[in-house]
Parts: C-alpha cells; sequence; structure tokens
C-alpha cells in the first residue's frame, strides 16, 4: 500500500521503536529514557514519546489507583508517568505531541469524519486510523530538529488494541527509510529456578508474533534476573534473526539511575548506531555515573513522612518520590519514606505517635475530600513542633486551611471541594472557574511565579520570578488574603498574571512551605529541584536538632 503522505525532509532523523513483550511491566519505559540518555550524552538531539492503546482521551481523569501518577508537560499536557522519566533521564522537556493514546487518535478521526473530511469515504482502521497514528508519531521532527525520535509503544505484543500502532510503526519503516528506523523488542527471559536455567521460548514466540506482523526486531533487549551466557545469546540471535551483539540483556538494578550505565556497558548504544551504520561516537555519561555513586554512599540518613491518600499505590506520587531521591543525592542523604495514609491520622495521639520519628513532614497532591482531616492534622503537628514541612498543592491547601483554623481562629475554615457550605471558604473556586466542565477548570501547565524577596522559596531558588508547572482546580481565595496575612501566614509568591496566591510560607518556623504547583515535574537526578533541596536540608538540620 502506497503511504498517504510522505515526508521526505524528515528522513534524515532516526527513528527509534521500542516494543514489549512477553509480559507488561518490564521496564520499557526506562529503557527508552535510558537509550534518550545514551544517544544525548553521544551529542545526539533526542527526543521520547510514548503511544499508549487505551481508549482514554489522556490520563488526567484516570484513577491514580488504575494508573498512577499524571505527569503534566510545560504546554499542559497531562500524560503518562513514563514521560516523567524521559525528561528526568533526558533533562529534555517534553510536549502535548510527546503521548498520545488511542482514544486521541479516534476522537481525532471521528471529529473529522463528523465534519466532512473524509468526504464521504468509508473510515477504516487502514489506512485512517494507522495514518493517524504515523502522522502523530512524526510530529517531533516537525516542531524542532532532533537526530532521535525514540518512540514507546505500550502493551504488549498479541494485545489486540496494539494492533495498530504496530502496524504504523512496520509503515513508517518504508515511509522515512530502512536505514533511518530501528525496532527494539523488550522480552522477559525467565529462570527456572528448578531447572537450574534460562528459558528463551518465551522470547521466540513474542518475536515470531512480531513477526508475523511484518516487524523484524533489530536489537532484543532481555529483562533478565541473571547474567545470560553466551550459549542463550547465540541461540536467540540465531532464532530470531538478529545479530548477537544485538541481543542486549538488562539485568536488575538497585537504582533506575543505575540502568542507562548499564545498557552503554552491554552495548546498546553501540548497537543502534551499527544498526543505523552511523559513527558510534564515546559516549560522555562521566557525571551520571558521578551522581550514582553519590546515590550510593550518602554519609547520612534521614525519615520524611508523606501523608496522602494514595499511599497504597506509590507510583501514585512517583516524581514526587524521585524528586526526595534528587535531593537526597544533593544533600548526601538517603531519604527514607514512612508512607501514612492520611486516613490513619484520627487524633492527636495517634498522630504524635505516627510523626513522632519524622524529620520532614511532606503532603503531595491530591483531589476529593477522603483523608484531609488528618492531612489537617499532620500540618498543625509540623507547625507546632517546628518540623520541616512541605506541602504540594493540595498540600498547600492544607497548610491555608490548618492556619486559618489555629491561628487566624477561623474554626469552620476548610476548601469549597471539601464542603461547599463552608463558613470560610479559604480554597474556592475563582468567579471565572465556574461553569466549566470537568477538567475544563484546570489550571494546567507552565505559568510564572513572582516570589517575595527574603522569602524562603525566594533564597531557596536564588531568583524573584520563577516557571513552575500546574495541575488543580480550587486555588488560595483572595479575600481571605489580607486577613490570613494580618495573621502572619507569608503570601510568598504570587502568580502576577491573575494575581493568585502560588506559595505561602509559616513564619517563626525553620521550614514550612506550601505552593500550589507541581515542583516534582521539574526536579532530575543530577539538578534537584530547589525548594525539594532545601527541605531536604531542612530535614537534615531537623534531624541534628533532635
Amino acid at each position: 500500500m502506497t503511504p498517504a503522505f510522505i515526508f521526505m525532509e524528515q528522513t534524515m532523523t532516526k527513528y527509534i521503536f521500542i516494543t514489549g513483550g512477553v509480559v507488561s511491566s518490564l521496564g520499557k519505559g526506562i529503557a527508552a529514557a535510558s537509550l534518550g540518555l545514551i544517544l544525548k550524552s553521544r551529542g545526539f538531539r533526542v527526543v521520547n514519546q510514548k503511544f499508549d492503546p487505551y481508549l482514554n482521551i489522556d490520563p488526567g481523569t484516570m484513577n491514580p489507583y488504575q494508573h498512577g501518577e499524571v505527569f503534566v508537560t510545560d504546554d499542559g499536557a497531562e500524560t503518562d508517568l513514563d514521560l516523567g522519566h524521559y525528561e528526568r533521564f533526558t533533562d529534555e522537556s517534553l510536549s502535548q505531541s510527546s503521548n498520545t493514546t488511542a482514544g486521541r487518535v479516534y476522537l481525532s478521526i471521528l471529529n473529522k469524519e463528523r465534519e466532512g473530511g473524509f468526504h464521504g469515504g468509508t473510515v477504516q482502521v487502514i489506512p485512517n486510523v494507522t495514518d493517524e497514528i504515523r502522522r502523530r508519531m512524526l510530529l517531533p521532527a516537525q516542531e524542532k530538529e532532533v537526530d532521535f525520535i525514540i518512540t514507546e509503544i505500550g502493551g504488549t505484543v498479541g494485545d489486540i488494541e496494539s494492533l495498530p500502532f504496530l502496524e504504523a510503526i512496520r509503515q513508517i519503516k518504508y515511509e522515512v527509510g530502512i536505514e533511518n528506523c530501528v525496532y527494539i523488542h523488550l522480552t522477559l527471559l525467565p529462570y527456572m529456578k528448578k531447572a537450574q536455567e534460562l528459558k528463551s521460548k518465551p522470547t521466540q514466540h513474542s518475536v515470531k508474533e512480531l513477526q508475523g506482523l511484518g516487524i523484524q526486531p533489530d536489537i532484543i533487549m532481555l529483562r533478565s534476573e541473571i547474567p545470560i551466557d553466551s550459549a542463550t545469546r547465540e541461540k536467540l540471535a540465531l532464532f530470531c534473526n538478529v545479530n548477537s551483539n544485538c541481543i542486549i540483556q538488562n539485568l536488575n538494578a538497585k537504582s533506575i539511575y543505575e540502568v542507562p550505565l548499564m545498557m552503554e556497558k552491554e552495548g546498546l548504544g553501540q548497537a543502534v548506531c551499527e544498526v543505523l551504520n552511523i559513527e558510534n561516537t564515546p559516549s560522555h555519561l562521566e557525571s551520571w555515573a558521578d551522581m550514582v555513586d553519590r546515590m550510593y554512599h550518602p554519609s547520612t540518613k534521614i525519615s520524611i513522612a508523606l501523608v496522602g491518600k494514595y499511599v497504597e499505590l506509590h507510583d501514585a506520587y512517583l516524581s514526587v518520590v524521585e524528586s526526595l531521591l534528587h535531593a537526597g543525592i544533593h544533600n548526601s542523604a538517603e531519604v527514607i519514606i514512612d508512607w501514612i495514609d492520611a486516613e490513619e491520622l484520627v487524633d492527636e495521639y495517634n498522630v504524635a505517635k505516627r510523626l513522632n520519628n519524622a524529620d520532614g513532614i511532606i503532603v503531595p497532591g491530591g483531589f476529593g475530600d477522603r483523608g484531609i482531616e488528618g492531612m489537617i492534622c499532620a500540618a498543625q503537628y509540623a507547625r507546632l513542633n517546628k518540623i520541616p514541612y512541605f506541602g504540594i498543592c493540595l498540600g498547600m491547601q492544607i497548610l491555608v486551611i490548618e492556619y486559618a483554623r489555629h491561628v487566624l481562629g477561623a474554626a469552620g475554615a476548610n476548601s469549597t471541594e471539601m464542603d461547599k457550605n463552608t463558613s470560610c471558604p479559604v480554597i474556592d473556586l475563582m468567579p471565572d472557574q465556574n461553569g466549566k466542565i470537568l477538567g475544563g477548570t484546570l489550571r494546567l501547565g507552565k505559568y510564572q511565579c513572582a516570589l517575595m524577596p527574603e522569602s524562603i522559596s525566594a533564597r531557596s531558588y536564588g531568583t524573584n520570578m520563577v516557571w513552575e508547572r500546574h495541575r488543580h482546580r480550587y486555588e488560595f481565595n483572595n479575600a481571605y488574603r489580607q486577613q490570613l496575612a494580618d495573621a502572619g501566614l507569608i503570601i510568598a509568591g504570587v502568580n502576577p498574571e491573575r494575581n493568585l496566591v502560588e506559595i505561602t510560607e509559616v513564619p517563626n518556623h525553620p521550614w514550612m512551605v506550601g505552593v500550589q504547583f507541581h515542583p516534582e515535574f521539574k526536579s532530575r537526578p543530577d539538578k534537584a529541584h530547589p525548594l525539594f533541596r532545601e527541605f531536604i536540608a531542612a530535614a537534615i538540620s531537623q534531624k541534628k536538632r533532635r
């Protein structure tokens, strides 16, 4: 079939597609992020993207227990958590085009059909759906000049919903030229303890399934608990039609940040260069290796109580956890997270018992009223006992509610998200948000924040103006701004465009900061976010005081 469109100007860009087989959760996202870092360390310009086969338009309205964290980009895209890995590894800001779902593809096609865009023709999976998928896969090369576009295909080979995406990447190879395209297949190589041997049949069957769809993997990456012997490597190379040096083992690592170093040592970067017939320039991962070494050799250990409502699934707070780790690396500290379900904090005795050993307390974002009173108790405990406190999004609103109740003296203070009839709505929807549909009221993406000079936040950032990413609906109610300020609450950051409060700080406290935005989305393992960095530094000081 002749492609519906040809992007001849893009043929210099190289396209790498990563698929998964045998079982899910093998770490395609980490593999894609690691490869991005490996290629960038060689001087190449890299962008990562992910295509998910589920029918949701995006993860924005999905339950965190089902999908984990929703990662937000500068331009306001609500995306899969793997994009967080991509950004943290490659330090490249991604965009709306970096995450596409089957739902978004079908919505685009159906809207076009309703508008007469197909001129009355029959709309089919091939070519219409696959054309739309291919168009989106090629978008990053139109947005900016890149050498490599690394695309992760969600799901597992054999899934019915993945078939249009696999057909699309099969077609792309002939559209951009076979010399500009690489297929990497990540599979499981199980170890049978009873037989004391690695079993290659699952990988062989997965590759055969892929070949049946017209895709021949160029590189096979194998997740394994033990090192792969040469006999198994040669066997898989023979039966899967790849060179033996393109069989890459992907062993378990102590930390995901060690994976790029392991993959480079295994020859992943070299294999990609050989398949594409380009020069295998030396990689420069020295600073990354130094960061990993510092992570493995901390000089102290601290405990951070994370008080949230989705603590049973740690992935719901993935970027927060990673940011705490980054800050620990910077401060040469091992950060131990004490996961606390906010609903467990029911009275003063219980709160004191659970938080007594905390060197710092963090309350991350969330939606809904479940666990709110427990979070307020945690904020009060932190304020009264001078324990470093970091409130993010909902955590900032909790700080404001607690301060209004127990310092301002407004016992009924609350957010209208939790209590629509509250007598003191210190957190509320702003007038220009009313009447919009779910999601339409969210403030998403990058917004400016002017910092109050000499505030904790300004000293942490080292500047008086920053841009941070947002994902929230309810705001600090400016109607109570002066009252709270008169009661001592410090308004440390404001969005100058809409005069919205972005940062609050508690006076006469070592470190008690609440931010309406999500700083965790901009932290990097080798460049900790300033607020996380200083929060962990304050927690270390708290441990010394204790």
